[in-house]
């Protein structure tokens, strides 16, 4: 008997099992859904990736954070409920419903507010290095909670990932230890996002997601300007920044991760989605004129590098030149 090994996506190893034609044949489509899934959660990465340029030119046309994140949560909603409208896409129920409003009103809403009150409280730098925990955070509750078996490559991977978000992110800097308490509860909150969105029945499709998800977070926003108010931008200017951060980076980067996120699972997903600090570094250089150094270089080989291992590891085996050559056992 041939004896391998076959890891699904975030899951298991099985060993001593016969190499099954069926099992040969469906290689190659898991491979081509990986890829697919690798695909999607890059865009969705390079779309998070652009919020900061965004952000800022909001802020510049006299925007504050709670009217932004309202502003972009409820633009998103409206896209996303319309375009649900005329795909005639199922509304989820029950409880997809349920994890979805708990998706959006804890999830997105709360890790938005851990992460903005932090960099009130610490610096910019250091509150970046603390929300890119999440992927390492990912794979421990992976590992503890939904009980799944991480391979060593899926280990060095996210260990890659995370150095090489060190050195994009640069120089710490100094935080208020609430400062850093907040940091960390926004990587622990979008982990346990991630956790739960990989756990959303396969029915549930991602645009229906997403319309529910930025529904949930916009009433949590809508409630907060009730008591805070609301500073609209004064410009054209700021209200097409306004806008790129509801269509790009909201509605197509939530979107593309959770259709990556349902092909890769959770692990190899938040790996993917280190990408978003080398997006927002290449956007800094291109719009703004920051300095790339070169540890911020190297950070994005890294990041790189992780992302490129993971998706050599699930390129599918190339087929043997001797159609009639009998696989050698395992010792």
């Amino acid at each position: 008997m041939v004896e391998v090994e076959t890891e699904a996506a975030d899951g298991p190893a099985t060993r001593g099992r016969e190499l099954r034609p069926e099992a040969v044949a469906a290689r190659p489509s898991r491979a081509r859904a990986s890829a697919v899934g690798g695909l999607y959660v890059a865009v969705s990465a390079v779309a998070f990736g652009s919020m900061p340029i965004f952000a800022r030119a909001a802020y510049a046309a006299g925007v504050d954070p709670e009217t932004l994140l309202l502003l972009r949560f409820a633009i998103a909603a409206l896209v996303m409920w319309g375009i649900c409208a005329l795909r005639r896409a199922r509304v989820p129920r029950g409880r997809s419903l349920l994890l979805l409003l708990g998706m959006g009103a804890v999830g997105y809403a709360g890790q938005a507010f851990s992460y903005f009150k932090a960099l009130t409280l610490a610096s910019a730098g250091l509150t970046a290095l603390l929300l890119y925990l999440y992927p390492a955070l990912v794979a421990v509750l992976s590992r503890v909670v939904l009980r799944h078996r991480l391979s060593r490559l899926q280990v060095a991977a996210v260990g890659m990932s995370l150095l090489g978000s060190v050195l994009t992110v640069g120089r710490p800097g100094e935080g208020r230890p609430l400062g850093v308490a907040l940091g960390m509860l926004a990587a622990l909150i979008y982990a346990v996002y991630i956790l739960v969105g990989s756990r959303l029945p396969a029915d549930v499709t991602p645009t229906a997601s997403t319309a529910v998800v930025t529904s949930a977070a916009a009433a949590v926003y809508g409630a907060v300007a009730l008591v805070h108010g609301v500073r609209l931008p004064r410009t054209l200017a700021g209200w097409g920044a306004v806008g790129a951060l509801a269509i790009v980076c909201t509605v197509v980067a939530i979107t593309f991760f959770l259709a990556g996120l349902d092909r890769l699972g959770p692990v190899r997903a938040s790996t993917y989605s280190t990408l978003e600090p080398v997006s927002t570094l290449a956007f800094a250089a291109l719009l703004l004129g920051e300095e790339i150094t070169v540890p911020r270089l190297l950070g994005g080989g890294l990041i790189l590098a992780a992302v490129l291992l993971l998706a050599r590891a699930e390129a599918p085996p190339a087929p043997s030149p001797d159609p009639g050559a009998v696989p050698r056992a395992a010792a």
